[in-house]
């Protein structure tokens, strides 16, 4: 088990961001892709397609299109960028206003599922937004058009 808590990133825009970052970790998880491949001469070009695509998400919306599916038909996982590239990060679409960015790596086999690393980026997004959903289910946890209300003052165990 994992602890883990949400920060907001972004509410400029129409879309509010949030990462998560795990208790006891100096970095949320989108900070950690940032800084893993930001300088990257080989992956610079992905990396500014990735960058690009969050700048028009945050300002046209968390819209489907902007997303390549990714995880199981009955979670929010999906991934940037939506063409081809190396390099992928993970989100949950929440709604077409309510972005949770997490981490991301490089893609080296035909799918996810195939990389140990990618796959746990995966899985710790699915577990998350099953919690998510019984949270809003239970009530502890409100959707509203563009925030979850009280997400950031929970910690959260996945």
């Amino acid at each position: 088990m994992k602890d883990l808590y949400v920060k907001n990133i972004e509410n400029e825009g129409v879309v509010t961001m949030y990462t998560i970052q795990f208790t006891g970790e100096e970095l949320s998880e989108y900070e950690k892709f940032v800084q893993r491949f930001k300088d990257s001469a080989e992956l610079k070009r992905d990396y500014q397609i990735i960058i690009y695509a969050l700048s028009k998400i945050a300002n046209n919306g968390a819209l489907e299109r902007y997303f390549r599916p990714e995880g199981k038909m009955n979670d929010n996982v999906c991934a940037l960028p939506v063409d081809s590239g190396k390099l992928r990060l993970y989100c949950l679409r929440i709604t077409d206003k309510i972005l949770i960015i997490g981490n991301g790596g490089l893609k080296t086999t035909q799918t996810y599922e195939e990389s140990e690393e990618l796959l746990g980026y995966v899985i710790d997004l699915q577990k998350f937004d099953s919690l998510i959903k019984s949270e809003v289910a239970s009530g502890s946890l409100t959707i509203s058009e563009t925030d979850i209300e009280g997400i950031t003052d929970k910690n959260f165990e996945i």
